[in-house]
């Protein structure tokens, strides 16, 4: 068996674009004709642009190779140009031709990825949502506690046992500041008002994106300790673990990071310096399903455990339910609220969550095909990217 064809998928998220505003879909099929589906996650240029990227390192590392040779081709990728860095951008390209890889070895198997990796540990993955806005809504669920409070109360009502949110404000391409007075202000209310609301029904998950020095994050950590978060996402921009760590051990709410890290090397060094509890890599960027499954180990070692990032579409969904299956130390899920609207448009057939709990598929491979009739009558014909930080620096907020 080798690879023989590729075809790319740049879709659109329609509003109200939970997940992001398109995702970047590939298909790799065999000369036996065996097809597989991946996912490539946020990367910093124009996705059609990312979709050549996709075609190029198949053409170089993966045509006419066998799907098997998992860490063959990952090698020679992670390798490629005289490289040998966790560069996000070729992460982004080699995950999501490894999903894809991966959905075709379950397939010619006969059996679940995660039945290759190790077997299945969890009957169910306890998974969460963010508290997202609603169209028509008067006033903004991020900075909005009476709304957000209203919202976790309906979100319990689903089933959801863990609510998601990101009350500190806008993200900057200057960060990490301080926060002012106002924004440490609105974060305790959010904290408290939504802990009065769901009581101990559920946990409640402080999300930020880097916005903080060190010391500004333990400023922030102080007011949010009494209402007992599981976790502060982020507090500190990526690129300094050993800052991170300082905040780990200033507070009482363990750390989660990771959606901006790519392979085993970026997170060892976040398991070295003590820098989180909880590692959330997004296997649309990590380096695929195999790399993700050894930092699951790694993790493993230390007690750490692992809570996969989704911002994006349902393919990276699925893998992430396969990588969480099979791992002792998983935590919890992120779900995009319960895998309804666009997101189940784009498969034949939905991932199943009910009560809380995604139900781990037991069809061959991801368990997922994409609806490649949706996929193509939603192209994303705009200029922005998936993600963007503002462009100056944040005085006051």
């Amino acid at each position: 068996m080798t690879l023989k064809d590729i075809k790319t998928f740049v879709v659109g998220n329609p509003p109200p674009e939970y997940g992001g505003r398109y995702f970047v879909f590939v298909k790799l099929t065999t000369n036996q004709g065996v097809s597989g589906i991946g996912e490539a996650y946020c990367l910093p240029f124009d996705p059609h642009l990312v979709a050549r990227m996709l075609e190029d390192v198949f053409a170089r590392y993966f045509q006419g190779q066998d799907p098997h040779d998992i860490e063959l081709l990952w090698r020679r990728t992670y390798s490629a140009g005289f490289t040998q860095h966790a560069d996000l951008a070729l992460m982004g390209v080699l995950s999501a031709l490894e999903m894809a890889c991966w959905d075709i070895i379950g397939k010619e198997a006969g059996q679940p990825v995660y039945k290759l990796l190790g077997g299945r540990v969890h009957e169910g993955l306890r998974s969460y949502t963010y508290i997202y806005s609603r169209p028509g809504d008067a006033t903004n669920v991020y900075q909005d506690p009476d709304l957000s409070a209203e919202r976790a109360v309906e979100y319990l009502k689903q089933g959801f046992t863990a609510l998601k949110f990101d009350p500190v404000g806008p993200y900057s391409a200057f960060d990490g500041r301080q926060l002012s007075l106002p924004a440490l202000e609105l974060s305790e209310r959010f904290v408290r008002q939504l802990r009065a609301a769901v009581g101990d029904q559920a946990d409640l998950l402080f999300g930020t994106h880097g916005q903080m020095t060190a010391a500004g994050a333990l400023r922030l950590a102080r007011r949010l300790e009494p209402y007992d978060p599981l976790w502060f996402e982020e507090p500190v921009p990526p690129d300094a673990p050993e800052e991170m760590a300082r905040v780990a051990r200033g507070t009482r709410i363990p750390i989660a990071a990771g959606e901006r890290l790519a392979t085993k090397y970026d997170f060892g060094q976040l398991l070295r310096h003590g820098s989180a509890a909880i590692l959330q890599m997004n296997l649309g960027r990590v380096g695929g399903i195999l790399e993700a499954k050894k930092i699951a180990g790694m993790a493993e070692v230390q007690h750490v455990q692992i809570a996969p990032h989704l911002y994006c579409g349902p393919v990276v969904g699925a893998a992430n339910i396969q990588l969480a299956t099979c791992s002792p130390n998983f935590l919890i899920l992120e779900s995009i609220e319960r895998w309804d609207g666009f997101h189940a448009q784009l498969l034949r057939k939905p991932i199943r969550w009910s009560e809380g709990f995604v139900l781990p598929p037991t069809e061959p491979g991801l368990g997922v095909e994409l609806n490649e009739e949706v996929a193509l009558s939603h192209p994303y014909t705009g200029n922005r990217l998936h993600l963007e930080m503002a462009d100056h620096p944040i005085f006051r907020h």
